[in-house]
């Protein structure tokens, strides 16, 4: 209809309940850390994270600290094929995986850098409406590639349709126009494809066609073999060079005719020529980028339990991912660490890494693995390819109990396991401020500029006290205070903003929500439907 625009928008059951996410803080606990006994070189990383909690939660953990510092995201979620969701029909199950997908990527993208990527890995149950709600979050023009990964190399004969050989792999950039993808470097097996077979001087070479797939006039013209013999192009097609260029390529031994001399013409390419370095394909081999079943090999051998993963990822291809999407030094996020492929790659390859998994086999798995790559005792994977011979280290995090809870009333209070430090920490978080707790100046617990800072005490306050505060803030600074109660009129105090705790932040978040997992338990209830999950909503004028 004219007038009227129509945007491509995917909905779904339940589309507009966003979650208030609590920015919950992160405790170290240094039982868990580890690191390597001396240092390998110089340039070993230590200050990796592992946090363990729930996804969702730990990403807005990150926002604060880590906002645009992400280089690259692979991220390897549930594909939703019905095992996690079995109590629900397919409509409501395909409606929550949407939005729990839709809030984690909102959060991912503010964490990218701006020239930095995502890299999701998905089945096709799912991948196009994916593809659509990363369209919406990171937008259309952003998105740069499917890849194709052939997972598997064997044909599963009992299959009741197709044998399923292959998972996707979507590529978005934060922005496009920054974004800038890596090449690989040439391996044996493509070189090897260069020959010599008539000794040219000028080393090995591998040849082409000679016409373009286009008819062009001024190119249509016949070339005489060295035997004598007239070729032309095949009808719809035309030479590569013109009438005037042929003979200096025919003069400088660039076109070959065969042994006999007397082959249709193709041009030589030669070894020393090429790049060095080849772009990547959107075809990804087993061959090349490994397999399922080399993942479960890679995860058997290092981990400390024998419950292994279905569908690990291989090295190999978190290797080739990383390799076109960083370079050494960069930052690594995986919120789905699954076995801890990501972490134990990246590790190796001289980039810094936070990884985030909810379940016991944090503890199982990835961390007994991330030992073994640091002590230099994983021989496995691309060990040999980078030459890795371990080093560095890893600080291990869980998420902070939520700040509120209720007591035995009914009423929102801080929680009682909170001490003042965890409790000042996480209110700074919540206001935006950055947590940096002076030494020599009681009320300075953090800053958002360099003349604004903030107070968090659970100290009753009275008017002398403010009074004191505000004179040694001083008129060209400003302060917010938070505390339990004040007896003062707040509105008397230029330089100072004074909230009650917990009332002032109560609205901000879903408090005591500890669970925004893949689980269906863990969800709320989804709205009453109200239409079907469709592609198209037309915008008012």
């Amino acid at each position: 209809m004219i007038g009227k625009k129509q945007k491509l928008e995917l909905t779904w059951i339940g589309k507009e309940n966003r979650a208030k996410l609590e920015p919950r803080i992160l405790l170290e606990d240094p039982e868990k850390s580890y690191h390597a006994k001396h240092r390998i070189s110089g340039k070993d990383i230590f200050d990796n994270r592992l946090i363990f909690g729930d996804n969702l939660l730990a990403l807005k953990a990150l926002e604060q600290e880590f906002a645009g510092k992400i280089k690259c995201v692979f991220i390897d979620p549930p594909y939703n094929t019905g095992s996690a969701f079995e109590h629900y029909d397919d409509g409501i199950e395909h409606s929550l995986w949407l939005s729990l997908m839709r809030d984690r990527l909102v959060v991912i993208q503010r964490l990218l850098t701006d020239d930095g990527s995502i890299w999701i890995t998905i089945d096709d149950n799912e991948s196009h409406y994916l593809k659509v709600i990363c369209d919406e979050v990171f937008g259309r023009r952003n998105f740069i590639s499917t890849i194709a990964w052939q997972k598997k190399y064997a044909v599963k004969s009992d299959s009741e349709f197709f044998s399923e050989s292959h998972d996707f792999i979507l590529v978005f950039a934060k922005d496009r126009n920054k974004f800038k993808l890596g090449r690989f470097e040439r391996s044996e097996t493509q070189d090897a494809r260069y020959k010599n077979i008539d000794n040219d001087s000028r080393g090995p070479w591998t040849s082409g066609p000679l016409q373009r797939n286009e008819a062009r006039d001024y190119a249509i013209f016949p070339i005489i073999s060295p035997t004598g013999k007239e070729h032309w192009p095949p009808n719809g097609t035309s030479w590569r060079f013109t009438k005037e260029k042929m003979p200096e390529l025919i003069a400088d031994k660039r076109i070959w005719f065969g042994s006999k001399g007397n082959n249709v013409p193709r041009l030589k390419r030669f070894l020393s020529e090429v790049a060095n370095s080849v772009p990547a394909t959107t075809w990804w081999n087993y061959k090349e980028f490994g397999h399922n079943d080399e993942g479960r090999r890679e995860a058997k051998a290092l981990a400390a339990s024998t419950e292994i993963f279905s569908t690990p990822k291989p090295e190999r291809l978190l290797y080739n991912v990383l390799t076109l999407s960083t370079n050494i030094g960069d930052l690594v996020l995986d919120s789905f660490a699954g076995s801890g492929t990501t972490g134990a790659v990246a590790q190796k390859m001289g980039r810094r890494w936070i990884m985030v998994e909810l379940g016991e086999h944090c503890h199982t798995h990835i961390i007994p693995r991330l030992k073994k790559v640091i002590d230099g005792e994983d021989s496995g994977g691309i060990t040999k390819a980078v030459n890795w011979k371990g080093g560095g280290g890893f600080r291990y995090y869980r998420l902070a109990p939520s700040l509120l809870e209720k007591d035995k009333w009914g009423n929102w209070v801080i929680n009682k396991t909170y001490n003042a430090a965890m409790l000042t920490e996480a209110l700074c978080k919540l206001e935006g401020f950055t947590y940096a707790p002076s030494d020599s100046i009681y009320w300075q617990h953090g800053y958002s500029t360099e003349q604004d800072f903030i107070y968090v005490t659970t100290a009753n306050l009275n008017h002398d006290q403010l009074q004191q505060l505000s004179d040694e803030v001083g008129p060209d600074r400003a302060l917010l205070v938070l505390c339990t109660a004040f007896r003062a009129k707040a509105d008397q105090y230029p330089n100072l903003t004074v909230k009650k705790i917990p009332n002032a932040v109560l609205a901000r978040c879903e408090w005591g929500h500890d669970d925004y997992s893949l689980r269906v338990e863990n969800l709320p209830q989804a709205p009453p439907p109200k239409g079907q999950i469709g592609l198209f909503e037309e915008e008012p004028e």
